[in-house]
């Protein structure tokens, strides 16, 4: 009897001690740069989910190396400023072997500077393709820049629904100006030449002047460049109350669940690129049903591509046998075909991993997988 209870003791503290032992070995810190409080807050909560999410997961399979990971979350009050005050935090603090970084492009271009002279390798969710063309050998993009969306918006539209005079409206920030100039290239080159190029300023309350030069250029397809879920909510109601219903293909907020959220049926219908798609395949519907058992709901981009960035960090530092920032740069480089939520990852020298977008479509609220187009090196 006392041989069975000193065996069944050994077994659970068998069970328990690789859990202790990671609990005591030193934690490896990951820095995350994120919209915790302001207008994008609710988008960030996405982003964090993602990340933790992740790292439950690599706690869990024993850490890295046998060390558990540890975030250290500074705010960004959703602005430039903030971005670049919650980076310089991090950075003086120092200890960090990575950063998660934030999705939008002009917050990420306004901390360039900073991550450079910091160099510590970040991951970074903006898709403006200058943001890994600018010598800053410390970012690496963990979704597909926007010189991939711009052509697969234009083959969609010219090529598939076969329509030519199209209304461009976008964003004036970093990111909305580099995916609209990076479409009128996209469609020049397929003979096309856009009827309407319209910018408006992120946060916008009243689109009813950009819909109504909508309506009497003479379009009969809409492409958008839009930064902000709320935005296009807004947009996509007063876009069908003055009664314009053409065919609208949109940039990945066209299908965050905060617009869907506030647009309802003012979205049905519509065309998005998404590197991120909940049914697109088993890796994706896999994630989908990890992140609702343990939120509630349905993840995003923003839950996407941050869940993602922290697994492609925790492989490098694994390839690396190492935290020691020069050589996990040069891992996530060496990261070639490594298959996340967002899609393969096959890292090229700019600090790109992924080369290509999903076409779906909003059918009476739930998003449609249609097709994916990759763009990756072989």
């Amino acid at each position: 009897m006392h041989q069975r209870v000193a065996v069944a003791v050994l077994s659970i503290m068998l069970a328990v001690l690789p859990g202790l032992a990671l609990q005591a070995a030193e934690p490896i810190r990951i820095g995350v740069v994120n919209e915790i409080t302001g207008a994008q807050a609710e988008a960030g909560q996405f982003t964090v989910n993602g990340i933790k999410l992740a790292l439950e997961e690599i706690n869990k399979a024993g850490g890295v190396g046998g060390r558990p990971l540890e975030l250290r979350i500074e705010d960004n009050q959703s602005t430039n400023p903030g971005t670049v005050l919650a980076f310089s935090k991090l950075l003086a603090e120092g200890g960090l072997a990575g950063i998660i970084g934030p999705i939008r492009s002009t917050q990420i271009q306004a901390a360039s500077p900073t991550i450079a002279k910091g160099g510590i390798p970040t991951m970074i969710g903006g898709t403006d393709t200058s943001l890994t063309h600018v010598s800053n050998r410390w970012v690496f993009r963990a979704r597909p820049n926007d010189s991939y969306s711009s052509r697969v918006i234009a083959d969609f539209g010219v090529n598939t629904l076969k329509l030519k005079k199209w209304a461009i409206v976008h964003s004036t920030d970093a990111f909305g100006t580099g995916g609209k100039n990076a479409l009128v290239a996209a469609l020049q080159s397929l003979g096309v030449e856009p009827v309407l190029v319209q910018g408006y300023t992120n946060n916008s309350q009243d689109f009813t002047p950009i819909v109504l030069a909508i309506k009497k250029s003479g379009a009969d397809i809409l492409a958008t460049y839009m930064t902000n879920s709320p935005d296009v909510g807004i947009f996509a109601k007063q876009l069908r109350q003055l009664g314009v219903t053409i065919p609208w293909v949109g940039s990945p907020s066209i299908i965050s669940v905060t617009a869907l959220n506030l647009a309802g049926d003012a979205l049905h219908g519509t065309y998005a690129i998404a590197d991120f798609t909940t049914d697109a395949n088993d890796l994706t519907k896999g994630f989908t049903r990890k992140y609702r058992d343990r939120y509630g709901i349905n993840p995003d981009t923003f839950a996407s591509w941050a869940y993602d960035a922290l697994n492609v960090l925790a492989i490098a530092m694994r390839n690396a046998g190492s935290t020691e920032p020069e050589a996990v740069r040069k891992a996530i480089l060496g990261i070639k075909g490594y298959a996340g939520v967002e899609g393969r990852y096959v890292f090229d020298d700019n600090g790109d991993g992924l080369h290509g977008y999903n076409v779906v479509r909003n059918e009476n609220g739930k998003i449609v997988y249609m097709k994916h187009v990759d763009f990756a090196p072989k």
